[in-house]
């Protein structure tokens, strides 16, 4: 399967910047050019994809809700 075979529109190219290792659950940073886009995925999907700083990344962004709080 490629990225264009994937039905998101809003994809960041960048490459990881950050890890932060969870016993389940891991917070990954990508550095993109709009800024990092953080990214928390199970720690088993981290070793499953073998996600090491400097890998080349596609952060796929779909969210259903977007909440906002007045400042």
């Amino acid at each position: 399967m490629t990225i264009q075979a994937i039905n998101v529109r809003n994809q960041f190219r960048g490459k990881i910047k950050a890890i932060l290792l969870g016993q389940i659950v891991s917070e990954i940073d990508v550095e993109t050019a709009a800024g990092i886009v953080t990214s928390v995925i199970t720690t088993r999907s981290v070793k499953d994809l073998n996600l090491e700083i400097g890998t080349e990344v596609v952060a796929l962004v779909k969210a259903t809700e977007v909440a906002l709080a007045k400042l």
